[in-house]
């Protein structure tokens, strides 16, 4: 009788145990991985994207659509880029500034949105078609993402050059540039593009790098580096830049 009462004893304890520590932890993951829904897996899809986790996808899952889209026009991706955005002008503005001290941005997905191009073509669904996507460039409608817009103008107050080097061609200049100032980016000591001619950059990562090292090479101090891509980021020739990385789960550039 007594061995009975011990058993039950300890049983009850257990149980209360594992409940309390539910409440303790209730972000403990269930063990039936296959049951996630769709909002959750496509939530840790784009995790593991940002994350550099996943890379050199050409489109995004097919389930994924309908969460992206309303990730992209809810608050949350307004309030990714805002923290991004923050983070990079509470860093600057603790530095002390000097005459070639540097901000690089990119330019799509960064400082002009290509929201509105994806928004037709299925948010990443779609496989990407350079000469639509042309067609919708040369337009020169591209708005401002607000929060890189805001974060650009405290970065000019606070005296930083700002270069802009960009994955457009050369042919783009003319358009990019009008874009540009329509979108409020009014001032720049660079605007730099990608010449496709050119052998020795083959891909996002090795242009980003040469274009670095050149800057470099002409005496300017990256200081930060701002952009949607982690080919903005990898390579050499960072100086002794921070990198912010905006989100960005619509596409991959290698």
């Amino acid at each position: 009788m007594k061995m009975k009462v011990l058993v039950f004893f300890v049983a009850t304890i257990l149980v209360a145990w594992q409940c309390h520590a539910y409440d303790m932890f209730p972000l403990r993951m269930n063990t039936g991985y296959g049951a996630r829904t769709p909002e959750v897996k496509c939530a840790s899809w784009r995790l593991a994207v940002e994350a550099h986790n996943i890379f050199g996808f050409e489109t995004i899952p097919e389930e994924c659509v309908e969460a992206t889209k309303e990730y992209i026009h809810g608050e949350q991706y307004r309030s990714d880029s805002k923290t991004v955005n923050q983070q990079a002008y509470f860093y600057a503005r603790d530095l002390e500034v000097h005459p070639k001290d540097t901000f690089v941005f990119s330019i799509d997905g960064t400082v002009l949105s290509n929201i509105p191009y994806y928004k037709k073509h299925g948010y990443g669904v779609e496989k990407f078609n350079s000469t639509l996507y042309d067609e919708w460039v040369n337009k020169g409608n591209a708005p401002a993402l607000p929060e890189t817009l805001k974060n650009y103008n405290k970065l000019v107050s606070l005296g930083f050059k700002i270069i802009f080097l960009s994955g457009r061609t050369l042919d783009k200049q003319a358009v990019t540039e009008a874009n540009l100032k329509k979108a409020g980016y009014h001032t720049w000591e660079k605007l730099i593009f990608k010449d496709p001619q050119d052998p020795s950059t083959p891909n996002a990562v090795s242009y980003k790098t040469a274009g670095r090292e050149k800057l470099i090479r002409q005496g300017y101090n990256i200081v930060g580096i701002i952009g949607d891509q982690w080919s903005d980021f990898l390579g050499g020739h960072r100086g002794e830049s921070r990198t912010f990385k905006l989100p960005n789960p619509l596409y991959y550039i290698q």
